[in-house]
């Protein structure tokens, strides 16, 4: 086993009790989340609420019946959220290598169950590490959704988690996680500091790596759901780091193999026509696509991909088709694509202690 390995499990088996002992405002939600996410929350154990270390929230739309894979599940949270969303007849699988986690997620399955009605469990958690997922015998191409929160940046083979992650998911499935980014590559004496890595921060990708790597993976054209800076309340922890922003984002990676590489124009429109649940006036598919009922949006033929060849396409019309060209949509930077904060300080501000 890895020091890296080692030290995270002890970080988060034995360091951090609940949330109130981390050290900056990463490995936590901003309070600023949907009512109905909320009200599920109100639903959710005391016990994986106060165990919870996400830096996003990862719900994505459209998840009944959906079969969905947790990665780095912790005390189930997330699993116990989604299990809610998916309803009985689909079904949530959290991966974890935290022992003092996974016993602490087991422990309220039941409870979980008998809360929201359902008459089978329709949770399983899984002692593993996510740079070997294929190890655990789970189907290739058998997910609908894999979900992530805070936990790629904690491991060192990140290509591996992506790939596997590419060979699970069925063929228009997602990767819908949020975790930390970097403004720049950071030195490995930083990324072996045990406090730095706990706290989702020095094993952050620099943002154009992980870009890099998930086309690599399969995944050609990332989208970015919501970012915010991160602030770091540890004057030391903040020293180390000095000269690095850090950023907390959401991506949605598609199994698409059809993919382009850049935003090719085709001349093609979509009409949303209501019925994802809690999106009944407007779906956002991204930070870039917010798609009113009823009204002609132009696309290009990558986002036409994302919602024509995904489980989202029975609330769509379509318009065209990829017989013509037109050329790349404009706007494709190479700046960090992410929502800095104002005056030196983030927007969103530290959501815990």
């Amino acid at each position: 086993m890895s020091s890296i390995k080692t030290e995270v499990q002890k970080y988060y088996g034995e360091t951090l009790k609940t949330s109130q002992d981390l050290k900056t405002s990463a490995c936590c939600t901003p309070d600023a989340m949907p009512g109905w996410i909320k009200k599920i929350l109100s639903q959710i154990h005391d016990e994986p609420m106060a165990k919870y270390y996400g830096c996003g929230l990862v719900v994505p739309h459209s998840l009944e019946g959906a079969k969905v894979l947790d990665l780095g599940c912790g005390a189930g949270r997330d699993v116990f959220i989604i299990s809610k969303l998916v309803g009985e007849k689909g079904e949530v699988v959290g991966v974890d290598f935290t022992n003092e986690q996974l016993a602490s997620a087991r422990k309220h399955q039941d409870w979980h169950r008998e809360k929201f009605g359902h008459t089978r469990l329709n949770t399983q958690f899984l002692n593993g590490d996510i740079q070997d997922l294929l190890a655990l015998k789970l189907k290739p191409n058998d997910f609908d959704v894999v979900v992530s929160n805070c936990v790629v940046n904690l491991v060192e083979d990140k290509l591996k988690v992506l790939k596997d992650v590419f060979a699970l998911l069925k063929e228009g499935g997602e990767f819908y996680f949020s975790d930390v980014y970097a403004s720049r590559r950071i030195s490995e004496e930083l990324q072996h500091d045990p406090v730095a890595r706990g706290e989702c921060l020095s094993g952050a990708l620099y943002w154009n790596d992980f870009h890099q790597l998930a086309k690599a993976a399969g995944f050609r054209d990332p989208r970015i759901v919501e970012s915010r800076q991160l602030t770091i309340g540890d004057e030391a922890l903040a020293q180390k780091l000095a000269g690095i922003e850090f950023f907390s984002v959401t991506y949605r990676l598609f199994k698409l193999p059809k993919l382009e590489a850049a935003c090719e124009d085709y001349g093609q429109a979509v009409i949303y026509n209501g019925g994802i649940p809690q999106s009944p006036a407007a779906y956002l598919l991204d930070g870039h696509h917010l798609f009113e009922k009823g009204k002609v949006v132009s696309v290009c033929g990558n986002t036409w991909m994302m919602l024509a060849d995904t489980r989202f396409k029975e609330h769509f019309t379509f318009i065209g088709n990829f017989e013509k060209h037109f050329g790349i949509f404009p706007g494709c930077g190479t700046d960090i694509p992410y929502e800095r904060s104002v005056g030196g300080s983030s927007a969103a501000g530290a959501c815990c202690p």
